[in-house]
């Protein structure tokens, strides 16, 4: 059996061995989109309604609370465009609060976008109709 699939790769000219690399290369890429999904659908299944700590950022809270990021950019009165990376903690720092007043106030607009409540509408882009 062994010796037959030799002989077979063998006798390949530069085509077939072309298909066969674009074959495990699919297989590959498939394999390790797949890994990185089912890596991430546990990470968030485990991580859901995280305590709010200081040394995330505003998408991870949003993420993690399943919201819409703008409800909390707008409550932390931070422009949406392009998402802000920096942690919670350094937010508060230069907007002169504690950490303990941005967590409130970002629970405070997370319970309101959640049911019962409408989530409020995307920011304006300030573009043209």
């Amino acid at each position: 059996m062994i010796r037959e699939i030799v002989q077979t790769l063998k006798e390949f000219n530069w085509r077939q061995w072309l298909v066969l690399a674009a074959f495990l290369f699919i297989i590959g890429f498939t394999g390790h989109r797949a890994y990185l999904f089912a890596r991430d659908a546990i990470y968030w299944h485990y991580h859901q309604d995280e305590q709010i700590r200081g040394w995330m950022n505003v998408d991870y809270v949003a993420h993690s609370y399943r919201v819409p990021p703008h409800v909390l950019y707008q409550a932390l009165d931070l422009p949406h465009r392009p998402p802000d990376r920096r942690p919670l903690s350094e937010i508060a720092r230069e907007q002169h609060r504690s950490m303990d007043e941005v967590r409130a106030i970002l629970q405070d607009a997370i319970i309101h976008a959640r049911p019962p409540y409408p989530p409020p509408p995307p920011p304006d882009k300030g573009g043209p109709p």
